[in-house]
């Protein structure tokens, strides 16, 4: 397996083909954006993740790294394009069909196929192995046709790609095999090896695991608020239990995968999967809860201003796919607010609301909304962000700003899920003297 086609250059894909191009094989990048192509070409890269610019530029230089805008004749074939969810909730496979497609004139017996790409149980066995048999070729007999989901976290994925335990499951032994061979060329970790359903299964597995337990997280939240605790210390608290471990509540779940795969399992087996599903409309309410808690907090102006911190769905990553970020301000906006968001790692041509700096975003504000905890949003300088704002108010969804330099400047803070000495139905939840600060 010396010559590999990568199809689809974004989080997994450009990696994936940058490393195997690095570990030796002679690698073809296929991506059907012409703006990717070329700024690829030009030594550049569409991503933010550490060390992958130089490692996509090594690999160009070497000449083991090549970029195209469509497949070629190789010995394997990866494909890592995105499965995003409809609005019924159901896998949109379009981009994982023509992938499929595109590659089938190219085919040639005993070729590798792996999909990465996370799709609903059954699709590797299926629709995929369908559209490959087209070309003539047997899916079970001429080809080796896998399924390898990936299972890294973005701001890591380079480190990830490496050294986490890869899953293996093929249509047949003999492809499994071929399969953790090429995989074996960079990866470090554990390889385990099975069949396609069972790895399509494992993925979707272990980020409906991550979400079940998120959307209790946000239940406590809610509850806290109602009955008058602090969740956060709570959390803590019960967390000292050797076999507890609750996760962090807040405004709803992002990213390509948690927020989307459960729904696969729901799709694939929706009479079983009421826990999942009913995890799944939990945090999709996050969301919403926020706004309604920040509608509360400044009911008494008509028209407020929100500064909006942080668009990507997790901190110190431009990655704003499926962010809940997105949803309140869109959600914020339709109830009447003005809304200014701003993110150091997301270009601000992202969003027709995002502003190029913090100041901007805060000026003339009523509230600051932290919805993404951003290691830089931990050190501004609060006293001089107070000074630009009309009213003085802090909503921290993430409880990780320092809450005390706020409140020392000045501001009225409120956390999600902080429900001590709390009363958003009051007419106007904001103290007296918070509501005039003057603008600077």
């Amino acid at each position: 397996m010396k010559k590999v086609c990568v199809l689809g250059l974004g989080y997994i894909g450009l990696p994936t083909a940058s490393i195997l191009a690095t570990h030796g094989h002679q690698v073809i990048g296929v991506d059907v954006k012409a703006e990717v192509v070329d700024r690829l070409r030009n030594g550049d890269v569409h991503i933010q993740e550490p060390g992958l610019k130089t490692m996509v530029k090594a690999g160009i230089h070497s000449g083991n790294l090549l970029v195209a805008d469509k497949p070629a004749a190789a010995d394997a074939f990866i494909i890592t394009v995105p499965t995003p969810i409809e609005p019924d909730k159901k896998a949109n496979l379009d981009y994982v069909r023509a992938a499929a497609e595109a590659i089938r004139p190219y085919l040639q017996k005993g070729n590798l196929v792996v999909l990465e790409s996370t799709v609903p149980p059954g699709t590797t066995a299926g629709m995929f192995a369908d559209i490959l048999s087209q070309s003539g070729l047997d899916p079970y007999l001429d080809l080796q046709v896998v399924h390898s989901p990936e299972r890294v976290l973005p701001g890591r994925i380079l480190e990830e790609l490496v050294s986490n335990d890869r899953v293996i499951g093929g249509l047949t032994p003999e492809a499994t095999e071929i399969a953790r061979d090429l995989y074996a060329s960079f990866v470090q970790g554990e390889i385990f090896l099975t069949e396609a359903t069972t790895a399509e299964m494992v993925k979707l597995m272990e980020n409906t695991f991550r979400d079940v337990n998120i959307a209790l997280a946000n239940e406590f939240a809610l509850m806290g608020e109602s009955v008058g605790v602090n969740v956060w210390e709570a959390i803590q608290m019960a967390n000292r239990h050797p076999r507890v471990n609750i996760l962090s509540p807040g405004p709803g779940v992002g990213g390509h995968c948690i927020a989307v795969d459960p729904w696969f399992l729901v799709q694939a087996a929706p009479g079983p999967a009421q826990l999942i599903a009913s995890a799944r409309r939990m945090n999709d309410r996050m969301p919403e809860h926020v706004v309604d808690q920040v509608r509360a907090l400044l009911s008494h102006i008509s028209q407020p201003k929100i500064a909006a911190l942080g668009l990507a769905y997790k901190a110190d990553v431009d990655d704003i796919r499926e962010s809940p970020s997105l949803t309140v301000i869109r959600w914020l906006q339709a109830t009447g607010c003005q809304v200014a968001a701003y993110d150091p790692f997301v270009n601000p041509d992202a969003l027709n609301v995002a502003v190029p700096t913090l100041e901007d975003a805060v000026t003339g504000a009523d509230c600051v909304l932290l919805l993404t905890n951003h290691t830089a949003f931990k050190k501004v300088d609060v006293p001089a962000l107070g000074h630009l704002m009309r009213t003085k108010v802090l909503f921290d969804t993430r409880n990780s700003l320092p809450h005390t330099e706020w409140q020392e400047a000045g501001f009225f803070v409120y956390v999600l899920g902080d429900g001590v000495d709390r009363n958003l139905s009051a007419p106007s939840a904001v103290p007296e003297g918070v509501t005039a600060v003057a603008l600077a």
